[in-house]
Parts: C-alpha cells; structure tokens; sequence
C-alpha cells in the first residue's frame, strides 16, 4: 500500500510539472527593429513563400539539366513452356538520348524559371513591405495609447486632488452639492477613461503579437523610442520628384510586373517553338541474351548489339493549336506591358499622395504641438485658480475637457506623422527606424 502512495505521488507531481511547462510563457522587450526581425523569422506565411522560393529554385536548376542526354537500362526476363518444356531467356541492354534541337525551348524553360525564381524573391520583398507596414501600424498605435494613457494618469491625479478639495470646500459650505457632483462625475470619468486606454493597450499588443507570429500568451513590453522631436523626419525629407524617382526604382510591385513582362516574352518564344521541327540522337548496347532450356543447359545466343540514331519530328498540322497558343501568349505579353503602365501610375500617384500627406501631417502636428502646450499651461492656471475660489467648478471643467480634447488630438497627429513618414520610407526602400 505505501509502494502504491508513493507511485501515486510521484506521478501527481510529474503532472503538476508537466502543467507547469505547458502554461509557462516568454517574455519579451522590443523595440520596432526587435518587432520586424522576429516577424520575419517566424512569419508562417513568409516561410509559406520561403519554400515556394525553394521549390523554384529546384525546378530551375533541373531545368538546366535537360541539355544533358539521358541513361537507362533495362533488364528483361521471359518464360515459355513448350513440348521440350519450361525454359527462360533474358537481356540487358543501356540505351542514351538527347534532344539535339527543340526550337529553343529548352534555352528559353530554363530562362523562364529563372524568372520565376526571382520574380518570388521580388514577391517576398513585397510581403516584408505590408508585414513591415502593419507593424509598423500596430506599434505606433500601442506607442500613442501609451502616451495617451501617461497623461490621463496625470489628469486622473488632479481629478482627484480636486474631488478631495471639493468634497472638503463642500462640508465648510464654500461650493454647492451641484459643484461636489461635477468633479466626482469629472472624476470617475477620468478613470473610465484610463480603464479604457488600458484595454486598448492590452488588445493592441494581442494584435501585434498576431501580426508578429508569437503566442497570445507570451509577455510582449514595447521599448518607446525617443519621439519628442519629430522635426528631424522633415529635415531628412527629399524632394518630391526624388521620393518619387526612389520609388519608381525600388518598389517591389513595379519590378514584379516587369518580370510579368519578361515572362510573358519567354511565353511567346516558347509558344512560337512549336513550329520548329524537334532533334533528337539516341543510342542503344545490347548485352546479348542468356537462354536456358528445359534440361537446365544454357547458352548465348546473338551477338552483342551496338545502334546510333538521329531522329526528326516535323509538326505540320496542329490543328491551330500552335497557332491559338501564339495569340494567346502575345495577348498575354500586351497584358502583361498594360499592367505595369497602370503599376508606374499607381507607384507615381501613391507616392505623391504619401509624400503630400506628410507635409501635411508635419504641419497639423506643429499646430497641435503648439495648442496642446498652451492649452496644458491654461488648464494649470485654472486649476491653480479654482483653489483660490476665483473661478467655478463648470469653468474648471470646462478648461479640462477642452485640454483632453487637444491632448488626444496632439497625440494622434504626433503619430499620424510618424506613420505616413515611415510609409514613404518604405515606398522609397529606406530601413525603418524609429
């Protein structure tokens, strides 16, 4: 029985441990560059793309093995009854081909899937673009709730600094029961406020870590970098016709659609291969044939044989088929020339509607900047007044909400530049730094 306890103990502690493994977690402290280098180590979808990109460059290299000739060898073995009885006979023979000549087809496959296997490096390079832009996204939203939320704590200090002066100025009949009411109203708002701003904190790193690939579970601290002075993003802004030139040269989008040119063109000259006749040598050894006879005697019979040979096959009529092919293909091509026209104009419009909403954004900001540092020294006037009974509780009030109101919006319009700012340095292929 105490043999029983003991293996009944052990084996309760073994779950308790292996309970404990299961629902430990990480912990991290990023900043954006920490963000993007695990996104993109541990994104499914780009290790999706990554083996995609494999699996082209396997076809291509084999691609480039269809000039060789080929090798086989066959092995035969037959059996037969007849009035002598059961006897048996064999062969071996290896035989080699090469296709000599086939329009240019084998040149122009392996050209073909060369592009293909760059065109899905390009790809990738555009999925780290959008990865990198959501991130990007999510990180500045949890930066600005944070900051946000930094200030409401602050407000939420002085509500209830002045909910305690309140409820004090009330009992010695200084304000009425009305003005008590306000500031623990104005209080308790404050607070919600805060819960508020937390959740969304909360929810905000859920989504980053989603767009990141990391347990929900995981520990997630973002590391704010300095965002105090923004007037260096400006500083570093080219001119318009050169973010638009930067962009022209390196967006991914634009040099996909090039390759779709370039595949297009091979489609064409494969399609027009088929007109051509196909060449073709092969030869062939012959090891002979071993036979046996019912009394179990054996003996070879034939000689060895040797044969080279050069064949031609001549397409005459396709019924249209090749025909139908090369239209197609050179549609395909005209297509392919339309769709990166319409790609530059997207690029050119998209870039400088980026670049523009950045000048604009750098100029809400600095208003904001300035209304928000004015409107905090008022409310701190005010609030300094109503102690002294100079002002009433509605014009106190009054005076804070209209700060919260500049606050929020000065935040939002610090990181709505900070964002469209980043955005145009991945249009134009610059690293993204904060």
């Amino acid at each position: 029985m105490k043999v029983l306890m003991k293996i009944l103990a052990i084996v309760f502690i073994a779950l308790l441990a292996s309970t404990g493994v299961a629902q430990e977690s990480n912990s991290y402290r990023f900043s954006l560059e920490d963000c993007l280098r695990f996104a993109f180590a541990n994104s499914y979808d780009r290790k999706s793309m990554e083996l995609t990109g494999e699996t082209l460059e396997t076809t291509y290299e084999q691609s480039k093995q269809q000039r060789l000739p080929n090798l086989n060898a066959s092995v035969g073995q037959n059996f037969s009854n007849n009035e002598n009885g059961w006897s048996t006979s064999g062969n071996v023979s290896v035989g080699s081909s090469v296709t000599i000549y086939q329009g240019g087809n084998i040149s122009k496959t392996i050209e073909q899937n060369r592009l293909n296997m760059e065109r899905n490096e390009v790809q990738l390079e555009r999925y780290d673009n959008q990865l990198t832009t959501q991130i990007l996204q999510g990180f500045l939203t949890i930066l600005g709730n944070q900051e946000l939320l930094k200030y409401q704590l602050e407000v939420l200090n002085t509500s209830r600094e002045q909910m305690k002066q309140g409820r004090a100025r009330h009992k010695v009949g200084a304000i009425l029961e009305s003005d008590l009411l306000l500031l623990e109203a104005q209080y308790y708002s404050d607070s919600n406020n805060v819960v508020d701003t937390r959740i969304n904190i909360d929810n905000n790193l859920l989504d980053l870590k989603v767009l990141l690939s990391m347990d929900p579970t995981d520990v997630l601290e973002i590391i704010s970098p300095d965002t105090d002075n923004l007037d260096n993003l400006m500083a570093s802004l080219p001119e318009e016709e050169e973010a638009v030139s930067l962009a022209l040269e390196y967006m991914p989008e634009l040099r996909m659609s090039d390759y779709d040119i370039r595949l297009a063109e091979k489609g064409v000259d494969l399609a027009r291969g088929n007109y051509f006749p196909t060449i073709a040598a092969n030869a062939n050894v012959g090891m002979g044939v071993l036979s046996f006879d019912g009394d179990g005697n054996s003996k070879w019979y034939g000689k060895p044989t040797e044969s080279v040979g050069v064949s031609m096959s001549i397409p005459i009529y396709s019924r249209g088929q090749t025909k139908a092919n090369v239209k197609k293909s050179r549609i395909a091509l005209e297509q392919a020339q339309f769709d990166y026209e319409q790609s530059a104009l997207t690029v050119r419009q998209s870039v400088v509607q980026a670049y523009r909403n950045v000048v604009s954004a750098f100029n809400s900001y600095k208003v904001s900047q300035v209304k928000e540092n004015a409107y905090s020294k008022s409310f701190n006037a005010y609030n300094i007044q109503y102690q002294y009974g100079t002002i009433t509780t509605v014009e106190l009030l009054q005076q804070q909400n209209a700060y919260l109101n500049v606050l929020n919006t000065y935040i939002q319009n610090k990181y709505s530049l900070v964002m469209k700012r980043k955005i145009l340095d991945i249009y134009m292929g610059k690293p993204i730094e904060l």
